[in-house]
């Protein structure tokens, strides 16, 4: 019997009353848990007291009553589609089921979120209904949502803080002003907005445009283009003119950019022409559609280089205060990189002017032919201190230099304008191969000059310069072999006669090597610096190899052209400037 099966209670012998007929009813009512019975048709049977404690209704009030039609909501307390209860699908199939994160409305109208669990009822294989547990899990949702929200918070902070480590990073990484614009357009636009502008002091009280990045990247139309607009006073309304004047970042949501260019339309057609500046900045708002903006100054309230605006066109996602913070310390660092780059612009300029002013003039001695080129490294790198020098010694022999000082600065192009005047000197009063000219220069190198290190080939043509025959003779200092492209296709690295680098430490009494090379009529000699032939990330065989072919290919055009060509057709990636010397004898 079950009685029998059923445990003692208190070990006295007594058994449990699961027998009695009201037993089971007084658990179905002490029960904490909510039960509802309903019949196959959903109709509500019975409830517990649970149930009726959460439903906020009396079991009098909704036995009989269509237990969906009477309780079951959306989320937003509408009528549900019966197609789209889950129990009354359960019911159906005569199946259990449980869900979570349903709606029962209460008799005060307050919805409550439940979780459920349905059994069938059954009396001898005959469906009867359902009997369904259900409990409060509002509250529990309700924190559920809270840990959403905070996490989600975390999250966007987290996207903020490594778009601005990422601008950062990435920005630190050029001195060139519209090199960091672009990249700064691409890490903005759709991370953090639809459009960035980006407009700049000129120095000479006006403001440029500079760039416009959208959705489909840099947009040229929007931009300044040549147009320079003068800055007004700090009077005008318009939030550029405010920041650019020194004052706080604005932040403008649909209402208030909308009623900005309200006020600019007005002030176009009933007084005075207004700002230029305040209108195109007001134009470009409505051109994109703007709902809600940014604008910050570039820099801080002591050097304001420019101001940075930032626009979203969904009115769904408008700008928040958070954004506002994250768009300022941007718009500091960037103003930061700006001026930078600006100060490095005028400081690239000079060393460049010095350097270029620096090279002396080739002379042209009988039939021999010289030409030369100086190429300053790619925007983004800085000048650096490679130079060629071509001059005649006393008794009329061609000398021949290509050199490069290391360091990329005024220090480097000063050090080559020292060396440049130093080399000259030595190799006018001593008459000596090049190996000893270069020895002095090196043994002088510390004491009159600020040179740490340099490395360069001293070349001589020795024979009449008219018939020859000629010879090269040379010394290099760790520089890059010549390259000698001679008549018949044929093309040879000269690497003898190679030596340890200017200011290294050497061997005293150990003179620098010194090496010859028959020079054939109608042969062409090339000397060059590493920035010719090295690319970051490719090895240097492959840049030699590729120099060789070039040079071979433009063997037998006219020397400006070879020389024009050979730097047309270098590789991108480049990070260094290129000097070249090129020396064509006469095909007798």
């Amino acid at each position: 019997m079950v009685e029998d099966a059923l445990p003692r209670a208190g070990g006295e012998g007594r058994s449990w009353p699961a027998a009695e007929p009201d037993f089971w009813r007084q658990v179905v009512e002490q029960l904490s848990t909510a039960l509802m019975v309903v019949d196959p048709a959903g109709r509500i049977v019975a409830v517990n007291s649970a149930a009726e404690r959460l439903l906020g209704r009396d079991t009098r009030a909704i036995r009989g009553k269509d237990a969906h039609e009477l309780l079951h909501r959306d989320t937003d307390g509408g009528t549900l589609l019966r197609e789209q209860c889950p129990l009354l699908r359960a019911m159906a199939e005569g199946a259990a089921a449980r869900g979570e994160g349903d709606s029962y409305v209460r008799g005060d109208g307050r919805l409550v979120t439940i979780s459920w669990s349905a059994s069938p009822l059954t009396d001898g294989g005959s469906f009867k209904g359902m009997a369904v547990l259900f409990t409060d899990i509002t509250g529990d949702r309700s924190a559920r949502r809270e840990r959403a929200a905070y996490t989600s918070a975390l999250e966007d902070l987290n996207e903020r803080l490594t778009l601005v480590a990422e601008i950062t990073d990435v920005l630190g990484q050029t001195l060139e002003t519209d090199d960091a614009l672009a990249r700064l357009g691409r890490l903005l636009v759709p991370r953090l907005a639809d459009w960035a502008a980006v407009d700049l002091r000129t120095g000479s009280g006006q403001v440029h445009r500079v760039a416009v990045t959208g959705p489909a990247g840099r947009d040229a139309g929007l931009e300044g283009g040549r147009e320079r607009l003068p800055e007004t006073a700090g009077a005008d309304r318009s939030a550029l003119v405010q920041v650019l004047h020194g004052g706080d970042p604005v932040l403008q949501n649909e209402q208030s950019v909308q009623g900005a260019q309200d006020a600019q339309n007005e002030a176009e057609t009933t007084a005075p022409p207004g700002s230029p500046l305040a209108a195109a900045h007001s134009d470009f708002l409505r051109t994109v559609g703007a709902t809600s903006a940014i604008t910050v100054p570039l820099g801080s309230s002591q050097q304001i280089t420019g101001a940075l605006t930032v626009v979203r066109t969904d009115p769904v996602h408008p700008f928040d205060a958070a954004d506002l913070e994250v768009v300022s310390d941007i718009g500091r660092r960037v103003g930061l990189v700006i001026d930078n780059a600006r100060r490095f612009g005028r400081q690239r300029a000079v060393a460049e002017a010095m350097q270029r002013n620096l090279l002396a003039p080739l002379p042209q001695p009988g039939r021999l032919r010289l030409a030369a080129r100086y190429q300053p490294a790619p925007a983004g790198s800085q000048v650096g201190g490679d130079w060629y020098d071509a001059f005649e010694l006393k008794d009329g022999t061609l000398a021949l230099v290509i050199g490069d000082v290391v360091g990329h600065d005024l220090t480097a192009a000063a050090g080559m304008a020292q060396l440049h005047g130093i080399l000259r000197s030595l190799a006018w009063d001593h008459t000596g191969p090049p190996g000893a000219v270069v020895d002095r220069l090196d043994d002088a190198l510390p004491a009159i000059t600020t040179v740490p290190m340099a490395t360069l080939v001293f070349a001589q043509v020795e024979g009449h310069p008219d018939t020859g025959p000629w010879t090269l003779r040379w010394t290099s200092a760790g520089h890059p072999p010549p390259l000698l492209l001679t008549p018949g296709g044929h093309a040879q690295y000269l690497e003898a006669g190679q030596g340890l680098i200017l200011g290294a430490p050497v061997d005293t009494g150990v003179g620098r090597p010194d090496a010859t090379h028959p020079l054939p009529p109608g042969s062409t000699l090339l000397l060059y610096t590493d920035g010719l032939i090295e690319v970051p990330g490719s090895h240097l065989d492959t840049g030699l190899d590729r120099l060789r072919s070039h040079a071979l290919a433009l063997a037998h055009a006219p020397l400006d052209t070879l020389c024009d060509q050979l730097l047309a057709r270098m590789p991108p990636g480049s990070t260094d400037d290129v000097a070249l010397l090129a020396l064509r004898l006469p095909a007798l």
